[in-house]
């Protein structure tokens, strides 16, 4: 048996209840067939992947607070520390009720080779708990947080890992998990991302994610010959990707006609009025049904409709799934096909499943995944962390056209790598081979450990 196929089958075997964990690391080692079969007999004897898709250690922990009824609630957190053969576990918090540990396995996984592929020094991480702060009062949040890191704080640092952001995990959160860590731990170190601008935090650090998935898409789109310029976009989500990768998109000279929140989505086909969507998602913290109603263009789509079939069929020149994992399946997939896209590029981590994008890529479809495509996020949380190491503060201006350059030389990067195995134009193997290649460098230079 090859010895891919054999890591496969201890994978699934020592984690079974864990889907998502074990659809990231199939289609990450198949997609590394052409490598790891050049290096086969090295690797098999170094147990390279075995090591990779073993996670440095896994932290799980009890998470009680208590709400504004004097009622203690509880909650499980986690933090899986993946691999820091580059530099110090970087990864975000995530809190929602879907978190368990196989979506944070499967998230600190594939940030391993995202991380890798910014080229700055930062492993992989992830962390999170099942808590929900939708409805949640500021004071509750603040509970939850300060119990959360509480817990956290012990294995966590500067120069160890630097958690960030993520869903449910805004300014105000990591807010408030700082000063616990400061409190605790008696230290003011960069040890969070996504900081407040007065106590650390990055300028175009809020606008990354979402600006970083469409420098690349950009630089896609113009090495295929193609432009922004007069393209018509739809974007899934209304977060902080969504919300931003549609301002870029619009600042490009393209058309964003496609929004969604857990309720419903939005088709407004005279362009998505950004003032009005931060208003009514920043500033009231309401439905995107809000928007619809404050503006005649727009269609509102509640998602309790059976005969309602979502964003992916409206008839698009570029997608962005910037919501969450497998929003985008096959049937999605086909409908984009069929509407003639172009290009689809991933803001979220793993939104399109594996038939979908397999799909895509047979039906000609410039693909770029997740690992390549919304890596803005944490290069720019890793400028954050060098401009925290040398007490400064770098301009928005600075940041911003170092982000550009970093998603620009992802494109590259994962361009040449699946040209060099005979793969061109299959972005998602070019980003797992160029991720790899430099993280299992800095494996075998440090030895078995």
């Amino acid at each position: 048996m090859a010895y891919v196929d054999e890591v496969l089958e201890q994978v699934k075997a020592k984690n079974p209840d864990q889907p998502e964990f074990i659809q990231a690391v199939t289609e990450v080692l198949n997609s590394l067939r052409p490598v790891v079969e050049a290096n086969e007999e090295k690797y098999r004897k170094l147990a390279i992947l075995e090591r990779i898709t073993e996670p440095d250690r896994q932290i799980m922990f009890r998470v009680p607070w208590v709400d504004d009824k004097g009622q203690v609630q509880v909650n499980r957190g986690y933090r899986v520390q993946f691999n820091n053969s580059i530099g110090p576990y970087k990864g975000g918090i995530r809190l929602h009720p879907s978190v368990n540990l196989s979506i944070i396995k499967f998230l600190g996984f594939e940030q391993v080779f995202k991380n890798s592929l910014t080229t700055l020094p930062i492993g992989g991480g992830k962390g999170g708990s099942d808590f929900d702060p939708k409805g949640k009062s500021d004071n509750e949040i603040m509970h939850f947080c300060q119990s959360f890191m509480t817990e956290l704080s012990k294995y966590i640092g500067a120069d160890t890992d630097v958690p960030a952001g993520d869903i449910g995990t805004g300014a105000r959160e990591i807010g408030f998990m700082f000063g616990q860590y400061k409190r605790i731990r008696d230290l003011y170190e960069g040890v969070l991302t996504g900081k407040g601008l007065t106590y650390g935090g990055s300028l175009a650090r809020t606008e990354a994610t979402g600006y970083g998935l469409l420098y690349l898409t950009e630089e896609l789109m113009k090495c295929h010959g193609e432009s922004m310029e007069g393209k018509t976009v739809a974007i899934s989500g209304s977060g902080n990707v969504a919300t931003y990768a549609a301002q870029k998109a619009q600042q490009m000279g393209a058309k964003v006609v496609t929004l969604s929140d857990s309720t419903g989505w939005i088709y407004d086909p005279e362009g998505i009025d950004i003032d009005l969507l931060k208003e009514v998602k920043e500033v009231k913290r309401a439905r995107l049904s809000e928007y619809a109603a404050a503006r005649k263009s727009a269609e509102y789509h509640d998602k309790k409709d059976a005969n309602d079939h979502g964003v992916w069929n409206i008839k698009v020149d570029i997608a962005l799934p910037c919501a969450t994992q497998n929003e985008l399946n096959l049937d999605d997939a086909k409908a984009l096909v069929a509407n003639g896209v172009k290009a689809v590029c991933e803001g979220a981590n793993m939104p399109t499943t594996i038939e979908a994008t397999e799909y895509l890529q047979a039906n000609g479809v410039w693909f770029v995944g997740g690992k390549a495509a919304n890596a803005g996020g944490v290069a720019t949380s890793a400028l954050e962390m060098s401009q925290n190491s040398e007490r400064l503060s770098w301009s928005f201006e600075e940041v911003d056209s170092k982000l550009k350059g970093i998603m620009v030389g992802i494109y590259h990067a994962i361009d040449d790598a699946a040209k060099k195995y005979g793969m061109e134009g299959n972005y998602v193997a070019g980003a797992n081979i160029a991720g790899f290649e430099k993280v299992v460098t800095a494996m075998i230079a440090q030895g078995v450990c």
